[in-house]
């Protein structure tokens, strides 16, 4: 039985991960260090749902505790690690800086470490869209550079891949990063925008609407993001014997290492999105038009041919389809 390490257990993608994990025999650990970035009880509501499979076992542990880090891969011997755990957020990141150099690069340091020094066979890490950047050519390809970050959270994502590729060269540790695009579903992140919308819609609050609604976003539901990892896991990274040092791929390597987007590979009117928001909801939002934030981009979309290539997998979950389900949960969970 495949032994495999899901940090940011409580959080929204890692949850679902490892409750798909557990269902499916595998033994996993769970960590995570509950900040109260959100709801805590959120997060303690996931985990009691993941305690209820039998494959599964949660740790309360900071990536940034280098000790509890080192003493838990010792002892569990993992076959496999998913990275999820991360500071959140582009505008709380203009916030509290510090917040996702402790989290996004020390704690990812630590891991790095602890993967090479444990012999782990693969390391899967979460990445972005955000660092796309300022890039405008559409759709977002992981063969396109990627320098040009406008938040510290893209930033910190980007030296994730770029640390990750380090080991990868030095130590032989394969690594695949993926690029999530805009994940929304069930047990959501309350600070995103379809939990916002739809608990303020629900309040008879109004909604702010960024960049005074010209955005567009490559929305991915969850069931198609875990589909997408639990795929890329089984596949291990090689290394790229086309690569070369004259025209570098940024996408792929020399060492074991890969970067897959994982979107919807279509870009979505966030109006569009509030639209059927509303119709779920019967009932109007009320909205707040306002100029872009700092940190954000106007547009996401990406390309996922590489993904489709290497595991012959592409998200199928209409955002019609995908609001109606975080809905669901939403009213029940919050008895609405």
């Amino acid at each position: 039985m495949e032994k495999i390490l899901v940090t940011g257990a409580a959080g929204f993608i890692g949850f679902h991960l490892a409750a798909r994990l557990a269902d499916e025999g595998k033994k996993v650990t769970g960590i995570d260090n509950l900040n109260p970035y959100y709801d805590v009880g959120l997060k303690k509501a996931r985990l009691a749902e993941l305690e209820k499979r039998p494959g599964f076992e949660f740790q309360k542990i900071d990536l940034c505790d280098r000790g509890a880090l080192n003493d838990l891969f010792k002892k569990k011997r993992f076959d496999m690690v998913v990275n999820m755990a991360a500071q959140a957020g582009v505008r709380y990141s203009l916030e509290n800086p510090h917040a996702y150099v402790d989290s996004n690069i020390s704690g990812f340091v630590n891991l790095l470490e602890s993967c090479r020094h444990n012999k782990v066979s693969h390391l899967v890490f979460a990445s972005s869209s955000s660092v796309y950047g300022a890039n405008t050519k559409m759709p977002f390809s992981v063969h396109d550079n990627v320098d040009h970050p406008v938040s510290l959270y893209a930033a910190s994502k980007k030296a994730n891949e770029l640390m990750a590729h380090t080991y990868s060269h030095l130590y032989g540790l394969p690594c695949t990063g993926l690029r999530f695009f805009t994940v929304y579903g069930p047990w959501g992140r309350p600070d995103m925008a379809l939990f916002l919308f739809t608990s303020a819609i629900l309040n008879d609050e109004p909604i702010k609407v960024f960049n005074h609604g010209k955005m567009r976003r490559d929305f991915t539901y969850i069931d198609d993001i875990i589909e997408g990892v639990v795929r890329i896991m089984a596949k291990r990274p090689e290394p790229d014997p086309q690569w070369s040092g004259e025209n570098p791929d940024p996408g792929t390597s020399y060492a074991p290492y890969r970067i897959y987007n994982i979107g919807n590979n279509r870009s979505e009117q966030l109006m569009r999105f509030i639209e059927v928001i509303e119709e779920v909801l019967g009932k109007e939002a009320r909205k707040e038009f306002m100029d872009l934030q700092p940190g954000d981009v106007p547009a996401t979309y990406a390309n996922i041919d590489d993904l489709y290539d290497a595991v012959g997998f592409k998200p199928v979950t209409s955002i019609e389809t995908g609001i109606r389900r975080f809905v669901d949960w939403y009213r029940q969970y919050y008895g609405v």
